[in-house]
């Protein structure tokens, strides 16, 4: 008995004297439980709505550099977005146009969790081409018209885009860019005095890659919509898509046919338009891709309305604003 008391004693002291308690072995401790980010159920996209975005843009009359039909429209757009609560940027600058033109540009960029490093870029352009130089009646080749689809289509859906992620957050952050002076490339009528290799298109969009809005800016990816509003659109895999963001187009096309409209977004190869992923591209390395109606049986490749007087509100189909701007919104809601 009293030895027992003795050790039982003894123990105590050691215990009190610091003795080191035995580390558990790594094998023993829990491990950190592993947290899965999980998709969004991406919400419903609203033609409607996207619809009366491109009606208001066109309201203003046209919007070519320089104009006050350019300048209310720009003041509406950033409105809107900042209403949408986006974190918006206006980035003003002067362009020097190929005739010698200087252009009052203004890039604007609206930020949804400017906060998360992880990103996706949206963008389109919101200029309208100054002259109507296609247009059937040369009486009309210097005179701007309305922009509807060229200009207004991308800009509608990206409007209805804001207004969904200003109710429903996605993982990842978004940055939605309207750049400006896509459209004062060289006139039809002066193409055969063009140099070759000479880029006279997407200006606005040249001066954002060179002078991104955020240091050391990075998207996963971008995607670019133009002219996206006709009635019967059909979207071929754009040359330069193909080239410098393969994946990125399948990602797209594939959301688009899960989504049943596949007979919109066509598996066929399309020609490599100058737009302005293709700063986006081999500025800044985002890989983009353009989403953009290209008819190879329209004599100017695009359609009869384009750069024409014809431009107007009549060239604006729901079905297909519905078919571009649900695939958009599948594929940013998808993103862990």
């Amino acid at each position: 008995m009293r030895n027992r008391l003795f050790l039982s004693l003894l123990l105590l002291v050691l215990v009190a004297c610091g003795s080191k308690p035995q580390e558990a072995k790594p094998e023993d401790k829990p491990e950190k439980p592993v947290v899965e980010i999980q998709t969004v159920a991406a919400p419903d996209f609203s033609a409607d709505s996207a619809y009366l975005f491109i009606e208001k843009q066109v309201s203003f009359g046209p919007r070519v550099p320089n104009s006050e039909g350019h300048k209310a429209c720009g003041d509406y757009l950033v409105e809107k977005l900042k209403a949408y609560g986006a974190d918006v940027v206006e980035q003003e600058t002067d362009i020097t146009a190929y005739n010698g033109d200087v252009l009052h540009a203004r890039n604007i960029i609206a930020r949804f969790q400017p906060e998360n490093k992880d990103r996706v870029l949206l963008c389109a352009h919101w200029d309208t081409r100054p002259w109507a130089d296609t247009d059937p009646d040369p009486a009309n080749h210097y005179k701007p018209y309305p922009g509807a689809n060229d200009g207004g289509s991308g800009v509608g859906v990206l409007l209805e885009v804001a207004r969904l992620l200003s109710l429903k957050q996605t993982n990842v952050g978004v940055d939605i860019i309207f750049f400006d002076a896509e459209d004062y490339g060289r006139h039809a009528g002066e193409w055969r005095e063009a140099v070759i290799g000479e880029e006279t298109w997407a200006l606005g969009s040249e001066y954002w890659a060179n002078n991104p809005h955020e240091k050391g800016y990075n998207a996963r990816y971008g995607i670019l919509l133009d002219i996206v509003g006709a009635p019967g659109s059909k979207f071929r895999m754009e040359g330069y898509s193909n080239y410098y963001a393969m994946n990125v187009v399948n990602k797209v096309w594939g959301a688009a046919h899960r989504a049943g409209y596949s007979k919109f977004f066509l598996y066929e190869e399309g020609g490599a338009i100058t737009d302005d992923h293709v700063n986006v591209n081999k500025i800044l390395r985002i890989p983009c891709i353009d989403i953009i109606n290209n008819d190879p049986a329209s004599p100017n490749g695009f359609g009869p309305y384009h750069h024409t007087m014809k431009d107007d509100m009549d060239w604006i189909d729901k079905k297909t604003l519905q078919a571009v701007g649900q695939t958009v919104i599948n594929v940013i809601y998808s993103e862990k």
